[in-house]
């Protein structure tokens, strides 16, 4: 028998053109979610590998729907308040409520050994990483509350409970989701909605498999091979792999979306292979 531990309800996924977002945005349409799916699909000057594109977010749509399942996709940035709010109220409107928030929409970036950070590459880490999950959650309360509560689950990172070099913006930015989601499921919690972040490692997607990332991990290799990159990704966990793939964090959130997880809020929830432990 198909399982359905989310049968009948609504999630809103924010990056869902590709990805995490994507895998996210298709297991829990696969557990019986309709999903409310936006995107930015364009590119963000101060990120150096590829962002998603309107094609890569129609591709999402296409898999939910091959899966069986009913999506509303919507192109939006995290930044615009008003846009973001705009897509939930429209997929709201189509779906017919909202019980599961994903905040997943993230960029990573880095700076140069001397540590600096441009002031713009900066702003926008953490107009996007941070004040754009803010921007997720608050217009889904309503909506939450109207449902008699629901979940909330925040994509941080293993550098949201430790830092590294090179790339004190993305940590800075990623720690401060857990004060988010600490502060979040203390108020909320009274309306029955519950709130966690889930902290995953390196994970293969586009955001860790580009030029750019090798270069950093790999400075003294000219063009660094796939099996180079692994190499070196598999020193930083505990377990005998390079890294996780989307769908392990996929099933981490439809487990704490699910009424299996209807007691656990305030939790950070490594997928991490071990790194923390390292």
């Amino acid at each position: 028998m198909k399982s359905e531990r989310l049968g009948g309800k609504i999630a809103f996924i924010t990056g869902a053109a590709r990805g995490q977002g994507r895998s996210h945005a298709l297991r829990l349409a696969e557990e019986g979610a309709s999903i409310i799916a936006t995107d930015l699909c364009e590119q963000v000057p101060s990120v150096r590998y590829p962002m998603s594109t309107p094609e890569d977010l129609a591709e999402t749509v296409r898999a939910v729907e091959t899966a069986g399942g009913t999506i509303v996709a919507t192109r939006a940035d995290v930044r615009d308040p008003d846009g973001i709010a705009a897509a939930l109220a429209a997929g709201i409107e189509a779906l017919g409520g909202l019980d599961i928030v994903v905040a997943n929409a993230g960029i990573c970036d880095f700076s140069e050994d001397d540590g600096d950070i441009a002031p713009d590459a900066w702003r926008t880490m953490i107009d996007i990483n941070l004040t754009g999950v803010w921007n997720t959650i608050r217009p889904s309360l309503t909506a939450l509350r109207a449902r008699g509560g629901g979940s909330i689950v925040i994509t941080s990172s293993v550098l949201g409970l430790k830092g590294l070099n090179n790339m004190a913006h993305y940590a800075a930015s990623k720690h401060g989701l857990v004060g988010l989601m600490r502060s979040l499921a203390a108020q909320l919690g009274p309306d029955g909605i519950r709130v966690n972040t889930v902290h995953p490692t390196n994970v293969d997607t586009p955001m860790l498999q580009n030029d750019a990332i090798h270069g950093l991990f790999l400075p003294g290799v000219d063009h660094p091979t796939l099996e180079d990159f692994a190499e070196i990704t598999r020193e930083a966990v505990v377990l005998p792999i390079p890294w996780v793939e989307s769908i392990d964090i996929s099933n981490a959130v439809v487990f704490l979306a699910s009424d299996e997880a209807r007691y656990i809020t305030g939790v950070t929830l490594p997928v991490d292979a071990g790194a923390l432990v390292k």
